[in-house]
This record gives C-alpha cells, structure tokens and sequence, in this order.
C-alpha cells in the first residue's frame, strides 16, 4: 500500500528513514575500507548523527501513526505498525554495529551503554509500548550489567588516580626537604664567606701596621748608621753631638 494515499506526512517521513537508513548502510560498508583510527572516529560520529536523526524521524512516525490510527481500518494500522517495527529492527541493527566498531576502535566511553545525551541508544529505539515484559526485563538486566562494569571500571581509575597521587606527594614531600637541606647549606656557606672576609680585612689591617713599624725602625736604623758613619769621619764635628757609648776620637800627637 501507497503510504501516500494514506498520509501525504507519513510518506514524506518515510521517505527521510528510508535515505537514512541506505546511507547508514553505506557508511558501514566504507568504514570497513577505513585503516586510519582518526578518520574510522570521525566516520563512526557521522553515522551517530544519522541515527540520531533517524531515531527523532521514527517518533515522529509514530506519533502521525497513532494519530491515524482512529481515521484508518485496522488492516492500514497493522501495516504502519509493521512498517515502524521494520524500521526499529533495521535501526537496532546499525546500533549494533556501531557499538562493535567504537569497541574496536578502542572509543567506549567511561560509563559505556545508553544515556540522555546519546539518544540513539537500543533501548531508547525500541519504545516501550512496543516491547513485551521479557523485553523490558532483559533490557533492564543489560543495562545493570553494563552500569556494573562501568562502576567497576570507574573504581580502578580512581584508585590507579589515588596511587598516582600518592607517589606524587611522596616524591614532592622529597624534593621539599632537599630544597630546605640546600638552602640551610647555603646559609651556612654565606656565613663561612663573610666570617672569612672580615678575618682577611683585619689580617691586612695587620700588616698594614707592621709594615709601618718596620719602615720606621729600618729609618731610625739608617738614622743611626749614617751619625756614626759621619762621627767617624769628621769627628770634630761639634754640630753633630757625641754617640751615647761611642768614645771619644784619640788625638795624635806628632813626633819632632
């Protein structure tokens, strides 16, 4: 039957799922031929985009289709709801895949499985009213298995985290007191140079002074030397006064 004899709106949804879903199959099949893990990604979040929107598209078949429901004879209500369930599967099944693909290409997520913002979950495609209390059970049952192991994986993080950190803090506790061992060192060496520099200033103070008192003493030497040395030669000299401790000059007298 012609959807479009029955909803000029409906065939046009149709027709967008149906775009949709080849061009998901297409974007498999490519991806299959991609090598490179950067472009396998990219491809994988188009394809999220798609079913994403096909997803939105097949609530909104459902919603024109209800509304029908109460305008249409049972047998086009059966085959607009067959028509959404073939839809659903076709949609699961490109779900499935993607899950396989993001698992090899090594991209799960922390809590991996469905959530609000992902919006093209299995669980999410498959509406509620549409499943049967096996369904939902089984659903719920994946979903706790799959939470646990995210909680799981969650704990080993946090603790591989709090091990970082640990060893972290001890290494930083080590450097500290290495840092603190090479300052007290230093001011030890500083008050070792200036205990030293003012030793070396009063050490040429020192001889500073004693090169004073000798340079007066080599004069008050040479001082002497030089009056004896003239009292010896000139000793009539009156201007030149007796050498304490020297004697006197002996006078000669001459033979007649």
């Amino acid at each position: 039957m012609d959807l479009a004899s029955v909803n000029e709106e409906l065939a046009e949804i149709d027709g967008q799922i149906g775009d949709i879903l080849r061009a998901l199959q297409n974007g498999f099949q490519k991806l299959d031929k991609i090598k490179d893990a950067n472009r396998r990604s990219r491809q994988l979040e188009e394809l999220t985009d798609k079913m994403r929107d096909c997803k939105r598209l097949i609530k909104d078949f459902e919603r024109v289709s209800k509304e029908e429901a109460g305008r249409t004879d049972p047998d086009t209500a059966k085959m607009l709801h067959d028509r959404k369930q073939s839809m659903i599967k076709e949609l699961n099944s490109y779900v499935a895949l993607k899950k396989q693909y993001a698992s090899e290409n090594k991209r799960i997520d922390l809590f991996d499985g469905p959530s609000v913002e992902d919006g093209y979950g299995e669980e999410n495609v498959l509406l509620a009213s549409n499943m049967t209390n096996q369904q939902l059970m089984d659903q719920g049952n994946q979903l706790m298995d799959e939470t646990d192991q995210a909680i799981a994986r969650s704990k080993q993080t946090v603790q591989e985290t709090i091990n970082v950190g640990t060893e972290t803090a001890a290494a930083l506790k080590a450097q500290t007191e290495q840092m603190s061992r090479v300052v007290n060192e230093l001011d030890s060496i500083h008050f070792s140079i200036k205990k030293a520099s003012k030793l070396v200033k009063e050490i040429g103070r020192q001889v500073a002074t004693d090169r004073c008192i000798m340079a007066m003493l080599f004069l008050i030497v040479v001082g002497v030397i030089a009056v004896i040395i003239v009292k010896i030669v000139n000793p009539h000299n009156k201007d030149i006064p007796n050498i304490p401790g020297l004697a006197p000059p002996v006078s000669r007298r001459l033979l007649r």
